[in-house]
């Protein structure tokens, strides 16, 4: 069985482990560079200030537990991690595991979103079934990997914790739940949270953002910032009953509108490659040519859900004060 790790320890298992998905061309990682992973202050819950000295000592710790595996480079030393064959774990739960590391106890949803750059599961099922098995990790293999969180106030969903640092402290979880989100001051409409996802080519752009309420855990949603792709992009025009379909590559220009439980209501402006712009309602069938990063906002103290308005003949937004 391993000791309990250090959060500096986890993290810099958690940054090994991303890096080789997302940069391969630079794992193994140097010092150097394993410290801006642990540093970074996008995707980090806390935001550390390591020296390289403090992650040193890290690697020094890790190295003996056969954790991280050290190679020398051409003129460095490089650093690589072997989390799943100790923890006999398959490339998803080390996925999993690594998103804890990283970014603290999470929602399946938010799990599904931060682990989809290092493994890509069918479903929000297939990672809850893995989140299932790391939980109940035999003793004779080392014992449980995950625990699942009692549901923190106002929350509709359980958040999972990676268990490699030693048993959580409850309570202090579940405070980090209420009070870790950044809010704005004042404004009737407070921001509660701010989800970054980033899709890749051949996901449906409308409906991984009409998921998002639901994976995400939130009821009133709005688009932020998007930049990115299609191939094609399908749109409804204004006044059109059916949708259009632009073929070929469209860099998108402009995307807003609402989220909420009961669907998305959006609005999408793209580019074709001589320049000329068109706009209408994202459609189904909108697909990311290479790549779709979005930012979402959530409404603190709002829900919004959609009804149908006889004097419009569509599903319109209700937003409720909560």
């Amino acid at each position: 069985m391993l000791p309990p790790l250090s959060p500096l320890e986890a993290r810099v298992l958690g940054v090994l482990v991303e890096k080789q998905r997302t940069v391969p061309d630079t794992y193994p990682l140097s010092l150097n560079a394993l410290t801006l992973g642990c540093n970074q202050k996008n995707n980090r819950d806390p935001v550390m200030q390591a020296s390289e000295r403090e992650v040193q000592a890290a690697i020094d710790a890790l190295r003996p537990l056969s954790l991280v595996i050290e190679s020398s480079g051409s003129r460095v030393m490089r650093y690589s991690h072997n989390v799943g064959r100790v923890l006999h774990v398959d490339d998803g739960a080390v996925a999993i595991l690594a998103a804890m590391m990283l970014r603290g106890p999470q929602t399946p949803g938010e799990l599904r979103i931060a682990t989809e750059r290092l493994h890509r599961f069918a479903d929000l099922p297939a990672l809850e079934a893995a989140l299932q098995r790391l939980a109940s990790r035999p003793e004779g293999e080392g014992g449980p990997l995950a625990l699942q969180l009692p549901r923190a106030p106002g929350s509709r969903e359980h958040r999972w914790a990676h268990l490699l640092s030693g048993p959580v402290e409850v309570a202090a979880a579940s405070e980090q739940a209420v009070s870790g989100a950044p809010r704005s001051s004042g404004g009737s409409a407070r921001v509660a949270d701010i989800h970054v996802l980033r899709l890749a080519a051949g996901e449906d752009l409308r409906e991984a953002l009409g998921r998002a309420p639901e994976e995400l855990d939130f009821d009133a949603g709005y688009i932020v910032a998007a930049v990115g792709s299609l191939e094609p992009a399908v749109i409804r025009l204004a006044g059109r009953d059916e949708p259009t379909k632009l073929d070929g590559p469209h860099e998108i220009v402009l995307l807003s509108g609402t989220l909420s439980r009961d669907g998305p209501h959006l609005h999408l402006a793209v580019a074709d490659d001589e320049g000329r712009v068109v706009a209408g309602h994202l459609m189904r069938g909108s697909l990311v040519r290479t790549t779709a990063e979005l930012v979402i906002g959530v409404a603190a103290g709002w829900r919004f859900t959609r009804e149908f308005d006889a004097a419009t003949g569509h599903m319109e937004l209700r937003a409720t004060r909560l």
